[in-house]
C-alpha cells in the first residue's frame, strides 16, 4: 500500500494537490485574517506543501508553526517552506485551544478523513477557542470516477471507503465522513463554514499508478474476496482518466462550547 506520509509519496503528490485546493476560499479567508504579521498553525504539515503554497498567497509578513509527529517531516518543511518557521513534534490529537493561542490561522491538508469523530470535535474546539479561521484542505470525499467505467469500480470504491472507516489501533476512522462531521462541529459552535469541491484530476502516469495501487491494495485488505481481481483491473486502469473527489472547507467565527447540542449544517 501507498504509504500515506512518506516523503517520496508527499513529493510526487504536492502538484496535484496544488492544482486541486480550492482557490475560492481565499478572498473569505483574506477577509477573516487579522490585520499585521500573521501566525499560522500547520497540523500535520508533512513536507511543507500547504505552506508552499499558501505563503506566497497572503502577502505580508508570515510566521509559520510546524505540527507532525514525524521529526523527519518537521525539518524537511521547516527547510521548505517560503517563510519562518518553528516545529512542534508530538500528538495532533490531543491539541487545545492553550496550544494554538496566538494563532491568526490554523491549516491542515489531507487530514480529516484520518481522525476519530471526537478528535474532529476536538480539533474544533482548539480553533474556535483560540479565536482563529481554519482552512482544512483535501479532504477524501469518497468519490472516484473513471473516464472509461468498469464493471469493478463500484466494488473497488465501495470496499476503499470501508477501509477508509476502518478501526485503527481502536478508532474508528471517519474517513469520507470527516467532511460533514467537521462542518457539525465548528457550526455547533458558532462558526461559518464555506466548502468547495477539490477533486484531483489525474491522467496516466506515475502518480495515478502509485495512487491507484494504494487505492486496490486497501480495497482487497478490506474485502480479500477481490484480490483475484486485483491484478488485471489495475493493468486496465493504468491508462485512464480519474476524477478522485475531495473536499476544502474553511471556517470563521464561533466559540467554543462545553457540551455538544447536536448537528448543524454548512454553507
Amino acid at each position: 500500500m501507498t504509504p500515506e506520509f512518506s516523503p517520496d509519496w508527499l513529493a510526487l503528490r504536492e502538484k496535484a494537490d496544488t492544482r486541486a485546493r480550492a482557490a475560492e476560499l481565499l478572498e473569505p479567508l483574506r477577509a477573516a485574517l487579522p490585520e499585521g504579521p500573521l501566525v499560522v498553525h500547520d497540523l500535520g504539515c508533512g513536507t511543507g506543501s500547504m505552506g508552499r503554497w499558501l505563503v506566497p498567497l497572503l502577502p505580508r509578513p508570515q510566521r509559520w508553526v510546524l505540527h507532525d509527529r514525524d521529526p523527519r517531516l518537521l525539518a524537511r518543511a521547516e527547510a521548505g517552506i517560503p517563510a519562518p518557521a518553528e516545529t512542534r513534534a508530538g500528538d495532533l490529537t490531543a491539541l487545545t485551544a492553550d496550544d494554538l493561542a496566538g494563532a491568526s490561522l490554523v491549516t491542515a491538508s489531507a487530514l480529516l478523513d484520518l481522525l476519530t469523530a471526537e478528535e474532529v470535535d476536538g480539533l474544533a474546539q482548539a480553533c474556535t477557542g483560540a479565536g482563529c479561521p481554519a482552512l482544512l484542505t483535501l479532504s477524501v470525499a469518497g468519490e472516484v470516477e473513471f473516464s472509461r467505467p468498469d464493471p469493478l469500480d463500484p466494488r473497488f470504491s465501495d470496499a476503499f471507503n470501508e477501509h477508509q472507516r476502518r478501526l485503527s489501533g481502536g478508532r474508528k476512522l471517519l474517513g469520507p465522513d470527516a467532511v460533514q462531521t467537521t462542518v457539525e462541529a465548528f457550526v455547533r459552535r458558532g462558526a461559518v463554514v464555506h466548502s468547495r469541491r477539490s477533486p484531483w484530476r489525474l491522467g496516466p502516469g506515475e502518480l495515478l499508478r502509485q495512487w491507484l495501487r494504494g487505492w486496490v491494495e486497501a480495497a482487497c485488505e478490506q474485502r480479500p474476496e477481490l484480490l483475484p481481481h486485483a491484478a488485471d483491473y489495475q493493468r486496465r486502469r493504468f491508462d485512464s482518466e480519474v476524477a478522485i473527489g475531495h473536499v476544502d472547507l474553511l471556517a470563521i467565527g464561533g466559540a467554543p462550547c462545553s457540551t455538544d447540542s447536536g448537528p448543524g449544517s454548512g454553507s
